[in-house]
């Protein structure tokens, strides 16, 4: 007799159905395991011999074969253990095959019958619930995570011996998390970097608050301590909370990277990832034998911080020019391609030359201008011409070092301003499937930034006098609506658009 369980398995963020089929065959005792399996998988053969045993149920004594189906997709990681276990169990007879019909299985059992918990557990609760499944089973540090599927029947359990005395004895409590407890509790943190501590920079600390506004770019440029990495560190402290659909996606992307935390089982806050210059092109963007996410996309919906960005390679910083503009990247192997999601915000930091005082009212630059143009060329115009805006961060006065009373507007009246101005671009966008200004199309551009005739003869000006691209264009328009939502203006008028060119032409 063929018995049955189900399970799922991951590739990128998209999970797959998989039945795990086990037969017994009058053969000398052992276990075969096929299906396309990785090292991992194969090694559970030890460990569920030695569970079933430990926690005193019998192991078949025959040839034990085990079908992970369908058989052409690859099969990664060790939450595989416990439905092969319940379906040996359901094979000897422990378990009743109608009682476990239609209900899912996942966990890395040891060797003491113990449950362990495992990665991507969201991503996988989630494809099984889009294939009709209701019901799953999990280990205990999982369950909060699982249960963020709306609509699933989450138990989790410590140990095999639970999972199976929830069909013969005692049933286990589901397990039921409140997510809007999750965000609301996330909106009152508090954050060690604020903008109530930066001196100064007051055009600087207006280009931030419209980046967050709007989900764009920035390139800062300015001499050594001007205070460039401080408001970058300050950034993250202004950024609106998660949306719903935003928390579900990261922390699906976090939940297969085993960074997600098992206090937290969502992801309340957005991702601020400050990146060494020393990073590889995989590091950043993901890949590997089996493909990961990478820094991008850990930074999705978040901040993506490199400081001294010319001191990165070129070759690695010319690899964020698709991800910029697509919004995703593609990972291709030759046995697989994987989509991961890359929307994050681009903070940019670096020096306008070499020796860092190129227009430094106090001191001298020493760099000749060959040093200069070769120092600067590194940033290649495509890749600039994905920054929204360019801005000149200079030395602070005396005045303005040594005057501490000076008051500062705090990092939580900012973030007031940006959120009211992202909820007004959720609304808008609601049917458009984006949720910021940054993630405008060509065509809903035309829909939702309407200039009028100074508006358009505004712009015609500037596209002659600075050169425009027409990627430059519509990043100016995007910017100039960002700046009319933090203003609370329905409609985009000159003053936003003479703005906006004021953070483009700064280049």
């Amino acid at each position: 007799m063929v018995c049955k369980t189900i399970t799922a398995t991951t590739q990128g963020l998209d999970a797959y159905k998989i039945e795990v089929e086990v037969d017994v065959i009058n053969s000398l005792p052992g276990i075969s395991i096929v299906g396309l399996p990785d090292n991992a998988v194969s090694e559970a053969k030890e460990r569920i011999r030695s569970a079933i045993k430990n926690s005193g149920y019998t192991f078949p004594k025959g040839k034990v074969v085990i079908n992970l189906a369908p058989a052409d997709i690859k099969k990664e990681g060790t939450f595989f253990d416990l439905p092969m276990v319940m379906c040996i169990l359901q094979e000897e007879g422990v378990i009743d095959s109608e009682n476990i019909k239609d209900v899912a299985f996942i966990g890395e059992v040891s060797l003491d019958g113990s449950l362990r918990g495992v990665n991507g557990i969201l991503p996988i609760v989630t494809g099984l619930y889009d294939c009709g499944i209701t019901t799953v089973f999990v280990p205990s540090e999982n369950a909060k995570e699982a249960a963020l599927v709306q609509g699933m029947k989450v138990f989790g359990a410590s140990h095999l011996s639970d999972v199976v005395n929830h069909f013969t004895e005692s049933p286990i409590t589901p397990t039921v998390v409140d997510i809007e407890k999750f965000l609301n509790a996330s909106q009152n943190e508090d954050y060690i970097y604020d903008f109530k501590d930066v001196k100064g920079q007051q055009k600087a600390k207006k280009a931030l608050e419209i980046a967050a506004a709007g989900g764009h770019n920035v390139l800062m440029s300015g001499s050594p301590g001007s205070g460039k990495t401080l408001m970058a560190k300050c950034f993250a402290s202004i950024l609106p909370p998660l949306e719903l659909d935003e928390a579900l996606e990261l922390t699906k992307i976090y939940s297969i990277s085993g960074l997600l935390s098992k206090d937290e089982p969502l992801m309340t806050k957005r991702p601020y990832r400050p990146v060494h210059h020393t990073a590889s092109a995989i590091g950043i963007i993901g890949g590997g034998s089996n493909p990961k996410p990478g820094e991008i996309t850990l930074a999705h919906r978040g901040v993506l911080f490199l400081d001294e960005m010319v001191e990165f390679p070129r070759n690695v910083l010319e690899t964020l020019r698709q991800p910029i503009e697509d919004g995703y990247v593609v990972i291709s192997r030759a046995k697989t391609t994987i989509n991961y999601p890359s929307k994050f915000m681009l903070i940019g930091a670096m020096n306008p030359c070499p020796c860092g005082f190129l227009g430094d009212v106090e001191k001298q630059c020493t760099c000749t201008d060959v040093q200069i143009q070769r120092y600067k060329s590194k940033l290649s115009g495509p890749l600039l011409d994905r920054i929204d805006m360019i801005i000149d961060v200079p030395r602070l006065t005396a005045d303005e070092l040594l005057n501490i009373n000076e008051p500062s507007e705090s990092s939580a009246q900012i973030r007031e301003r940006v959120t009211r101005a992202r909820k007004i671009q959720v609304e808008r966008y609601k049917n458009e499937g984006i949720f910021t200004n940054s993630e405008l199309t060509s065509n809903l551009i035309e829909k939702y930034c309407f200039l009028d005739d100074d508006g358009q003869k505004l712009m015609k000006m500037a596209a002659v006098k600075y050169q425009l691209s027409g990627r430059k264009y519509t990043r100016v328009l995007k910017l100039a609506r960002t700046i009319a939502d933090l203003s609370g203006d329905e409609n985009i008028k000159t003053i936003h658009l003479s703005q906006a060119l004021q953070y483009r032409t700064e280049e």
